[in-house]
């Protein structure tokens, strides 16, 4: 999936145009320096977005506003055990 593109909207909102769902807005916000899909605006034209599009999504976005780095090592991916900011070492 690649992000086609972006355009700031209204109250700092991103709206933004993937690929893979062209018929379909995704509205981003910014929470803790990252942002996060507040709302997808699906088209029946395109296919069903799944969990695993969603953190793609995200994921491109964050890379293409240079927050990749606050997206990456979020609260919720370091209580999950997913991340680890030191990379597992003790400090």
């Amino acid at each position: 999936m690649k992000l086609k593109r972006w355009t700031y909207s209204r109250r700092y909102n991103i709206k933004a145009v993937f690929d893979k769902f062209p018929n379909s807005n995704v509205i981003f916000r910014t929470i803790n320096q990252f942002y996060f899909i507040y709302i997808v605006n699906w088209s029946e034209k395109d296919p069903v977005v799944t969990r695993e599009d969603l953190e793609q999504m995200e994921k491109l976005l964050n890379e293409e506003m240079g927050t990749a780095l606050f997206y990456r090592y979020r609260k919720s991916q370091i209580d999950d055990g997913k991340e680890e900011p030191n990379g597992g070492k003790a400090e």
